[in-house]
């Protein structure tokens, strides 16, 4: 099984088609520390080729700081929970592709440093999605800084 995946500012999933919104970037700048980022989007692309047996299928997603520890994304039902996930049954004679749309409202930025978005699937790691924040003062002057609608500065 082949996995695809990308940062964008919304995902939806519509029909077994990803709409998105704002795709392909890495970095977010940040006024002040500690920073919540109103909403990362996040596409995910299972393809299971032809023949594939029909079963069910877990998959993950945790963050990680810049440290290297898993930032813990908000509350559930059984306390503060880190990492998203679900499962999906697919498998046929054709190849499939099982779209999945992640969206994470005001997640947790709480230092400048390298992240990153790590998709598992069965327990194993499969995909690894890498970003950067900085502070506002950090980031070049020869650029100024990027603007949207997701809360960038």
């Amino acid at each position: 099984m082949e996995v695809d995946a990308f940062l964008a500012d919304s995902v939806v999933a519509v029909q077994g088609k990803l709409y998105a919104l704002g795709v392909g970037w890495n970095r977010i700048v940040v006024p002040t520390f500690p920073a919540r980022h109103d909403r990362i989007g996040i596409g995910l692309l299972f393809r299971l080729p032809a023949g594939t047996r029909n079963e069910r299928r877990r998959f993950d997603l945790r963050v990680e700081g810049p440290d290297g520890r898993e930032i813990q994304l908000g509350t559930g039902s059984s306390g503060f929970g880190g990492r998203l996930g679900g499962e999906f049954t697919a498998g046929a004679a054709d190849e499939q592709i099982v779209p999945i749309a992640l969206n994470l409202n005001g997640m947790p930025l709480t230092a400048a440093g390298d992240y990153r978005f790590v998709v598992s699937l069965g327990g194993d790691d499969v995909k690894v999605l890498p970003f950067s924040v900085a502070h506002i003062s950090s980031a070049p002057s020869t650029e100024p800084p990027a603007t949207g609608t997701a809360g960038y500065l």
